[in-house]
C-alpha cells in the first residue's frame, strides 16, 4: 500500500531526526498521513513535525526541514516522491511521481493465515424473508468477500433457530389457523399463517398453550410435531437460500440450533461455566432455580436488576435453555474451545449442514469470529463475550466481533403501499412479522425489475432483473452500519447519484471506451514520460492509488459502506475525467495515458464491485 510505504519511510527519517537530537522517537507519537482536500496542497500531507515539537523542544518548521533532509537521502523515496514541500506551521506536503508509482506493486499486510468465521443472515425458518433480513445478508456476504480479499481464510455460517417461538407459532398456525388463499411459495403462505396466528392469540387463549406444547416437542425432537417443524423449517430455509443465491450470497455451513441442544454442546459448556464464580444457581427471589451469568459490572455491586435481566438467565428454573446459553455453547465450538463436534451432511448444492448423521468435517476452529446481528442484540452478544472472559478465554473474547447495524424500516409512502395508516405523520414505520407488515424480498425484486425495465432504452447487456438485484444490494450496503435504513421504493430505484446503477453504467462506459480503442488498433500502455496531468486526470489517479488502503481499513474496521463510498467517488471522478478530457480524440502520449487511466479505473472498479457482490457488465 502506498500510504503504508510512505509511513515506513517517514518513520525511518523520524528515527534519525530524534537520534540527532539525542532522544528516541516517542511511542505516543503516531505517524499519520492524509490526502489534502485541496489537491494543490499535495498528494499526501503529515503534521508529524508539529507532534514532535514539544518532545524535541524545537520549532515545527525546523523539525519538518530536518525530516525532509533525511527523506532526500533515500533514493527509493526520491524516485517515488516528486517533491517535498514544507508549509507553515510545520506541514510536510508530498507530491507523487505517478509514473514511478505506476511501476510499483503493493500488497496488503499479511494476515498470518488466520481463519475467520462470519455468521450472518440467521433468519427464523418460519416464513419468507423481508428486506430487513436482506440487509443483514448483504452486509455479511460483503464482509466475507472483503476478508477474503484481505487475505483471510473465511467460513460463512448461517444459524438456523429451529427451536424458537417463531417456528412454533407457524406450526401452531398450520394446525389450527385455517387459511385458503393462493400463494406462489410456501414461505409466503407461512407469512400469512404466522401473522394470523399471532393475532389469534389475543382472542383464543388456548392457542398460546398449543405454542408451549409445540416448543416442548421441538426441543424433544422425536414426535410428530418435531418432524413437522423440521419439514417446515427445511422447506423455508431452502427458499431462503434460493433467494439469497440471486444476490450472489453463499454459505459454507448451516448450523441448526437443535444440533447444539441435542448433541450435548450445552452440557459441555455448562460444565465449564460451573467452574467460574460468575455462573451460579439463584436460590431465592424471582430467579430462584435459574442458572445465571452475572454481569462483570454487577459482580461487586448491589445495583437493582436492569432491563436486560432476562438475558442473564442461561437456564430457566424449568430447565429450558435461553437463546444466550445456546449461543455461548456455539461460540465455544466456533473457537475450538469445546471437546465436541457436529456431524455434517450436504443440505443443498455445496452448502453443508449440521445434523444427527453424516461425516466429520473441518468446520469451526476460528481465530476470529464475526457476528452480523442488528443493534438490538448488543446485550446478548456482550454476554457471550463475557462468558468467554469468565472461562479464561480472554484472547478469543478479544477476537469476537459484533457487527451491529440499524434495522430497515418503511418510509411513509412504502408503508402506505402496504395499507398501513400513516395519518400520524411519522417519518418511518417499523416492519413486523407478527403483524404481517413488511416488504418481502421476492416482491421487492419484482417491483425493482419493473422500474428498471420501463426506464431503460437499451435492453441489451445485463437483464433488468440483474440490474434490479445489484441496485437493491448496493442500496442496503451504502449506508453507515448504525444508520436506520428508511426504505423508499422511489429512492431505491433511482438510476443516478450514489446508486448501484450509476456504478454499473460507469464500468460499462470504461469498457466501451477500451473496446473502441481496441477496434482502432490502439491498446492501453504507459507512456515512458507522463504528460503534464490535467486536474481531472490527477484527481482520478490520486483516488485510484488509495484502493488498497481503503480495502485494508474497511477489513480492519469491518465497514462495507467504506467500499461503497470509495466506489462511488471513483466512478464520479472517472465520469468527470471522461467529460473533461477527451480520450479517443487525443493522440500520442496523451492518448496512451488516458487509455491507461481508463483501463486502471476499469480494473479498480471491478475489484470494488466484486467485493460488493455486484456484476461487471459489458453493456448496460
Amino acid at each position: 500500500m502506498l500510504s503504508q510505504w510512505i509511513i515506513r519511510e517517514l518513520e525511518q527519517a523520524l528515527d534519525q531526526v530524534c537520534l540527532a537530537a539525542g532522544t528516541a522517537r516517542p511511542e505516543s507519537v503516531i505517524t499519520r498521513i492524509e490526502q489534502p482536500a485541496n489537491i494543490e496542497h499535495g498528494d499526501y500531507s503529515t503534521n508529524i513535525a508539529m507532534q514532535l515539537a514539544k518532545h524535541l523542544r524545537q520549532a515545527p518548521l525546523h523539525i519538518a526541514e530536518a525530516i525532509k533532509n533525511e527523506l532526500n537521502k533515500h533514493d527509493a523515496f526520491k524516485h517515488v516522491i516528486h517533491t517535498i514541500d514544507i508549509a507553515a506551521p510545520g506541514f510536510i506536503n508530498l507530491r507523487i511521481n505517478w509514473r514511478a508509482w505506476a511501476d510499483m506493486t503493493f500488497a496488503l499486510p499479511a494476515t498470518a493465515d488466520e481463519k475467520v468465521v462470519i455468521e450472518h443472515t440467521s433468519i427464523n425458518p418460519n416464513k419468507s424473508a423481508h428486506i430487513g433480513h436482506l440487509r443483514n445478508a448483504c452486509i455479511g456476504d460483503t464482509l466475507v468477500r472483503l476478508m477474503k480479499k484481505a487475505g483471510y481464510r473465511v467460513e460463512a455460517h448461517n444459524y438456523i433457530d429451529d427451536l424458537g417461538n417463531q417456528l412454533a407459532d407457524t406450526v401452531v398456525g398450520l394446525l389450527h389457523t385455517p387459511l385458503a388463499k393462493a400463494h406462489s411459495r410456501f414461505g409466503d403462505y407461512c407469512w400469512d399463517i404466522y401473522s394470523l396466528t399471532n393475532k389469534a392469540y389475543d382472542t383464543t387463549p388456548e392457542l398460546a398453550q398449543k405454542r408451549t406444547e409445540v416448543l416442548h416437542e421441538l426441543e424433544e425432537g422425536n414426535g410428530n410435531l418435531a418432524w413437522m417443524g423440521l419439514l417446515v423449517a427445511e422447506r423455508i430455509v431452502k427458499e431462503h437460500l434460493e433467494e439469497m443465491k440471486q444476490f450472489g450470497i453463499h454459505y459454507d455451513l448451516l448450523v441448526w440450533e437443535s444440533s447444539i441442544v441435542r448433541e450435548g454442546f450445552w452440557s459441555s459448556a455448562f460444565e465449564q461455566l460451573k467452574r467460574t464464580p460468575n455462573f451460579y444457581q439463584e436460590q431465592t427471589g424471582k430467579l430462584a432455580g435459574c442458572w445465571v451469568l452475572k454481569q462483570e459490572a454487577e459482580a461487586n455491586s448491589d445495583s437493582p436488576e436492569s432491563e436486560f435481566s432476562a438475558e442473564k438467565v442461561l437456564v430457566r428454573s424449568n430447565g429450558i435453555l435461553t437463546y444466550t446459553a445456546k449461543d455461548i455453547a456455539y461460540h465455544l465450538w466456533k473457537f475450538g474451545l469445546i471437546n465436541k463436534d457436529f456431524m455434517y451432511q450436504k443440505f443443498t448444492g455445496d452448502v453443508w449442514s449440521t445434523g444427527r448423521h453424516g461425516n466429520p468435517h473441518s468446520f469451526g476452529k476460528a481465530d476470529i469470529v464475526i457476528n452480523v446481528i442488528d443493534y438490538r442484540q448488543q446485550y446478548p452478544q456482550a454476554m457471550v463475550k463475557q462468558a468467554l472472559e469468565s472461562l479464561g478465554y480472554a484472547e478469543q473474547a478479544e477476537k469476537l466481533h459484533h457487527v451491529s447495524y440499524g434495522v430497515v424500516s418503511l418510509s411513509p409512502s412504502a408503508a402506505a403501499d402496504l395499507g398501513i395508516d400513516v395519518s400520524d405523520g411519522k417519518s418511518s414505520y417499523a416492519m413486523s412479522g407478527r403483524q404481517g407488515v413488511g416488504i418481502k424480498i421476492a416482491h421487492l425484486i419484482d417491483q425493482m425489475e419493473q422500474v428498471i425495465e420501463t426506464s431503460r432504452s437499451d435492453k441489451n447487456g445485463l437483464s433488468s432483473r440483474e440490474i434490479a438485484i445489484a441496485s437493491i444490494r448496493y442500496y442496503l450496503l451504502r449506508f453507515a452500519l448504525q444508520t436506520e435504513v428508511v426504505f423508499d421504493m422511489k429512492q431505491a430505484s433511482e438510476i443516478s447519484g450514489n446508486t448501484g446503477v450509476y456504478l454499473l453504467y460507469s464500468y460499462a462506459r470504461s469498457l466501451s471506451v477500451l473496446n473502441k480503442a481496441h477496434q482502432s488498433g490502439v491498446t492501453p500502455a504507459l507512456p515512458e514520460t507522463f504528460p503534464e496531468l490535467e486536474q481531472a486526470e490527477h484527481a482520478l489517479l490520486r483516488h485510484m492509488s488509495t484502493w488498497q488502503d481503503t480495502l485494508h481499513t474497511a477489513s480492519r474496521e469491518l465497514a462495507p459502506n467504506m467500499i461503497c463510498n470509495y466506489a462511488y467517488e471513483l466512478a464520479s471522478l472517472f465520469n468527470n475525467f471522461y467529460a473533461a478530457c477527451p480520450i479517443l480524440k487525443a493522440d500520442g502520449d496523451v492518448l496512451q495515458l488516458r487509455l491507461w487511466l481508463t483501463a486502471r479505473f476499469k480494473d479498480t472498479l471491478a475489484e470494488a464491485l466484486d467485493v460488493l457482490g455486484m456484476p461487471t457488465p459489458s453493456r448496460m
